[in-house]
């Protein structure tokens, strides 16, 4: 998620520099991917406005314009938008700017004309993603101003790393509530609270849920007489920061209140929704039926699958629920009249239909990681009091609100003797109730404990445990001391199982021999392939989400992963290959509901110990160089009785066989 810090500001006060503010996020969990700054190297770019505007003589997509600078000498810029008129202001950049990204302005010819200069799309400035034209500025724009002077576009955004668990950070009030409990300052909250008249939005429209476990609340507010146009550039500026492309005024302010609170808001066209008997808009929520099909917001067909969850009106599907609207009911330039939707929807529910259509939204991604419930009617109301305020439009009178399955508060009690053992450190009873506080908890502290009322933003607080984390990584995990567990017995040391397995790796090495790891998953076809016997009752454990076929079973030997180490470096010039692996096998058998496991060594050798020098020959390595690393082993553990003896083993070559033998057993 981007976070512009010109718009935290306006919600919380953050005095250190971006580099220490995004050094304290990191320690408290929130990372920070990357820090921009946009129209900070803006020298050179000015306010013109175009003069003239002819088409190139040699291109049919490009424009010659004759631009005002405002220094009295007229520029001549070749331009490909399409969006501007004789007459537009808009950012120029001069001859020697360099723009965001070191792309510097230089004269130069296009298709045989000189170009002076650039005409710049907002992302070119590095002030949103929108590139499909021009940024076009106010008819009162002065020409000739310095363009940084004019917009006030020094901005830090930063590119955060929201876990799932913490959908409450998706929004940049979120985020500063966040950001106000880990700097211990206040933090506001946007609240509006819009002025209402006419007939109220009762009677203009009914909303009902067919299955409250898929929507638990659908909000709607009535907005009449809205003239749709361009967004103020405070507005365009505040969702480009954001990620977003600047659209119309009514749709910059549903996705301005998304990203400001968290909640996503779709708008309809009120007079495009079909009536019930009453004559009144009806709105219904429900899942789709066998066949029925919804041409969306992008223009392509869709047909739906019976667990879509849909918005509907008495004509059939009009929006996607949570993931995208419908072409039918689409906000346009002959819009008057606005149904806006405020809802919450199951977040499995969405995350199906968005996987399903290949559709993934802001929305959806937030209702996927939960949206707050409590949350709808505030939304709706921050948006309905901005579309009176920016695109002239008239409040109905009420909230139509249909809530089948209201919030249910969750209570949970942090002892703090608890606090104390897990974190290894005393904080005091005061100062974490003061975190949790901060943080938006309900809180009632006592000598031994505190009781905590869980706000219905915060999904993720479900134990004791919860609030123990959370009081620790705004009190400071750096502040914990590391100590050594107290008591006796404590000494670490190496089993000894592994204290055997280190002998003989360090023998293995010492005699010459590399240690590898190969998978641990296996090829089905690996005996066959190897004539490699099994005994009847060690059967292979398969997988059951295997990554590939080649890897559908856990190994029984560790010897086709060696086979397969020296086969690729072979097939890359490299002869002389001395390899071992110390690893486990396993197999199961009928009846068996977990399977074996068993430690085993393996070796490899190919080629000689080393290659051919001016004062010694390439000898290459048999069967004795094989059976020297395994008595080095024996030496090693110091065992008695072993023995080798002729095999005749169909996976082996004959006469070249032999079987290791301890105590009268095979062990290899």
């Amino acid at each position: 998620m981007k976070v512009s810090l010109k718009w935290l500001s306006d919600l919380v006060t953050v005095e250190l520099s971006p580099k220490e503010f995004a050094d304290k996020l990191d320690m408290t969990g929130t990372a920070v991917e990357a820090v921009t700054v946009a129209g900070e190297a803006l020298d050179g770019v000015v306010v013109g406005q175009i003069a003239e505007k002819v088409k190139h003589p040699e291109a049919d997509k490009l424009w010659v314009t004759t631009v005002d600078v405002g220094d009295g000498t007229p520029r001549q810029i070749v331009c490909g938008a399409q969006n501007f008129e004789a007459g537009d202001k808009v950012p120029v950049a001069l001859v020697g700017a360099v723009l965001p990204g070191g792309f510097e302005i230089k004269k130069a010819k296009l298709r045989g004309v000189v170009s002076e200069g650039m005409n710049c799309s907002a992302r070119e400035l590095g002030l949103g993603e929108d590139h499909e034209g021009l940024m076009i500025l106010p008819a009162d724009a002065p020409v000739g101003m310095a363009f940084s002077a004019y917009h006030g576009t020094a901005d830090t955004v930063l590119e955060l790393e929201v876990t799932p668990n913490r959908p409450d950070c998706l929004s940049v009030a979120g985020f500063a509530r966040e950001v106000g409990a880990v700097l211990g300052v206040p933090a506001t909250w946007p609240a509006s609270t819009p002025e209402e008249s006419g007939v109220p939005a009762s009677e203009v429209c009914s909303v009902q849920i067919a299955d409250g476990d898929l929507c638990p609340r659908y909000a709607a507010r009535i907005i009449r007489g809205v003239k749709i146009g361009p967004s103020p550039q405070w507005l365009a500026d505040r969702v480009g920061a954001a990620g977003a492309r600047s659209i119309n005024n009514v749709v910059d302010i549903t996705n301005y209140v998304m990203f400001e609170l968290g909640q996503p808001l779709h708008a309809f066209d009120l007079n495009t929704l079909a009536t019930d008997a009453t004559g009144r808009a009806a709105i219904t929520v429900r899942t789709a039926t066998a066949g029925e099909r919804l041409t969306t917001l992008d223009g392509i067909e869709r047909e739906l699958r019976m667990d879509t969850l849909l918005i509907c009106d008495p004509s059939g599907p009009v929006a996607l629920a949570g993931v995208m609207g419908g072409e039918t009911t689409e906000v346009s330039d002959a819009t008057v009249d606005i149904l806006l939707e405020s809802a919450c929807f199951d977040s499995a529910s969405i995350s199906r239909t968005s996987r399903s259509l290949g559709l993934v939204s802001e929305a959806s991604m937030r209702f996927e990681r939960t949206v707050d419930r409590t949350g709808c009617v505030a939304a709706v109301d921050r948006a309905a009091q901005l579309m009176a305020e920016l695109a002239g439009g008239t409040v109905a009178p009420g909230v139509v609100d249909a809530y089948p399955h209201p919030h249910a508060p969750c209570a949970l009690t942090l002892r703090t003797a608890r606090l104390a053992q897990v974190l290894g450190v005393d904080i005091a009873t005061d100062e974490a109730a003061g975190i949790l506080e901060r943080l938006g908890c309900g809180v009632e502290a006592h000598p031994d404990r505190i009781e905590v009322a869980v706000p219905s933003f915060r999904p993720d607080l479900e134990r004791e445990i919860d609030l123990v984390e959370e009081v620790l990584r705004v009190w400071g995990m750096e502040r914990v001391e590391a100590t050594l567990p107290a008591g006796r017995g404590r000494a670490g040391g190496l089993t000894r199982e592994q204290q055997w397995r280190e002998r003989a790796g360090a023998t293995l090495r010492a005699a010459g021999l590399n240690e590898t790891m190969t998978y641990a998953f296996a090829d089905p076809a690996d005996p066959e392939r190897s004539a490699m016997p099994f005994a009847a009752d060690e059967l292979p454990v398969e997988l059951l989400n295997p990554m590939s076929s080649e890897q559908s079973q856990l190994r029984r030997s560790i010897l086709p992963g060696l086979l397969r180490s020296a086969s690729y470096n072979q097939r890359r010039g490299v002869s002389d290959i001395h390899l071992y692996e110390i690893g486990s096998v396993y197999w199961t058998g009928a009846g068996r509901k977990q399977p074996k496991e068993r430690m085993m060594v393996a070796g490899l050798l190919a080629g000689a110990w080393h290659p051919q020098s001016w004062n010694a020959p390439a000898v290459a390595l048999d069967f004795f160089d094989g059976k020297g690393v395994v008595e080095a082993l024996a030496r090693e553990f110091a065992v008695e009785r072993f023995k080798v003896r002729p095999a005749d083993l169909p996976w082996l070559q004959p006469g070249r066989a032999a079987e290791i033998l301890l105590g009268g057993d095979v062990v290899g």
